[in-house]
């Protein structure tokens, strides 16, 4: 009898403490590792991992919690390779760096990072942020207090001397000062490694660097090489000895291609690549991360009198439109392509639009999806972890009603985000 008894308390034991799981079952799956859309799957998740895949809508027990999208299609949560959430610009950006406060900049890049989740963003990287805050931000995220994706960030851009990032461009003469490696900006290779080194020393996950001129800094080119190949060498060299990737902003052709020949990892914008340039980036196995969605609200605003500097305006005018036709050519030719849009030029949460821009230039939509996925997660080495729906991956999902493949419009109705398990919309 007793021996009876404690069997009934041990199946009773076992009962109350067996794992609990969550089941979504997808009327559609795109696992992102794959070509092949599956149908009617069930995706089990046990706390932030995803454990098993499997054809059908699987019986749940009792202590199982069910999602069901059997009118959705899911699929891994999208990732952004280019978001600034210290920013959103608008006619008073350019005053803002005398205006608000560092808490005031934290402050508001926290509702631009849930806007981003909810989108269906679960992972970023933040390349140039002011004041720290995405790293500040990254640490609020992970820690509970603040709703946002998984952030990789570079903490400061690095430039040169009156580049595109360096912190002083346009201001009054008595203001500039000589900005240095701590602030982000170098002149020379040993500048460049302390530079880098200063940027781990804080936080920065990468490293991001302003090859080139910009469109948006008080700056009179937004394409001319700004870096020599030697603080260039010096910075990749680097960046490596820390386990850290390099990012390289760039509009003109040469200072791209001295990127490249260095060994960066992803190219952003890249609006004057030719096909040479193109064929070095194959060569070098470099990603190419677009960011069509800036170039077009850059044109469209620099159309509005006032609402960029006059110095500023004709650079808009000249290089946002040539965007997404440099990013057709590169696509037929074959360069690798991360999805990235520069949210923080245009309003943070409307990601998804990049998708269709994509498609627009003749990325076909499953394609367009991976770029936000596997690819991204490839460029920045998480694909172990991340990027795909897989047995053992972390469970980052995001659903869409219908079908995106037949309407990628629908990217911009997401219906359902988790991030590691967690539901935050549904």
């Amino acid at each position: 009898m007793k021996l009876q008894l404690s069997l009934i308390a041990s199946a009773l034991l076992l009962a109350g403490t067996a794992q609990s799981a969550t089941l979504i079952y997808a009327g559609k799956l795109i696992t992102a590792d794959s070509d092949k859309v599956l149908t009617q799957q069930t995706v089990v998740v046990e706390n932030d991992k995803i454990i098993a895949v499997e054809p059908g809508y699987k019986t749940p027990a009792p202590a199982d919690q069910v999602i069901d999208l059997k009118t959705h299609t899911l699929m891994p949560g999208l990732m952004d390779m280019h978001t600034h959430f210290s920013s959103q610009m608008g006619p008073g950006s350019y005053t803002e760096d005398f205006l608000l406060n560092e808490a005031d900049v934290a402050l508001r890049g926290a509702t631009f990072a849930e806007k981003t989740l909810m989108a269906g963003f679960t992972t970023v990287r933040e390349l140039g942020d002011t004041h720290h805050t995405s790293t500040a931000l990254r640490k609020a995220i992970h820690a509970g207090y603040v709703k946002g994706p998984r952030i990789y960030t570079a903490g400061k851009s690095i430039a040169t001397t009156g580049g595109h990032a360096d912190p002083t461009n346009g201001v009054a003469y008595a203001l500039m000062g000589d900005p240095g490696p701590k602030e982000g900006v170098i002149n020379g290779p040993d500048d460049a490694r302390k530079a880098v080194r200063q940027r781990y020393k804080e936080g920065a996950d990468l490293i991001k660097i302003t090859a080139t001129g910009g469109v948006l800094s008080v700056a009179k080119s937004g394409s001319n090489p700004q870096f020599n190949s030697e603080e260039l060498k010096a910075i990749v060299e680097t960046a490596k000895d820390y386990g850290m990737t390099v990012a390289v902003h760039a509009h003109g052709k040469e200072g791209m291609d001295r990127a490249i020949e260095a060994g960066v990892d992803s190219i952003e914008h890249g609006t004057l690549m030719d096909k040479a340039t193109m064929k070095l980036m194959k060569k070098h196995g470099t990603y190419y991360v677009p960011t069509i969605s800036a170039g077009k609200w850059a044109a469209e605003k620099a159309a509005m009198p006032g609402f960029f500097p006059e110095l500023v305006r004709p650079k808009a005018l000249a290089i946002g439109p040539k965007i997404q036709q440099t990013f057709a050519e590169a696509y037929k030719e074959g360069v690798k392509i991360a999805f990235g849009t520069d949210s923080g030029v245009g309003a943070h949460g409307d990601n998804w639009r990049e998708f269709v821009f994509m498609t627009e230039a003749g990325m076909p939509a499953l394609q367009a999806i991976q770029s936000a996925t596997i690819v991204s997660a490839r460029l920045l080495k998480v694909d172990q972890e991340l990027g795909s729906v897989t047995a053992g991956k972390i469970a980052d999902l995001v659903a869409v009603p219908g079908d995106p493949l037949q309407d990628i419009q629908l990217m911009g109705k997401v219906s359902f985000v988790m991030k590691a398990g967690v539901v935050y919309k549904q």
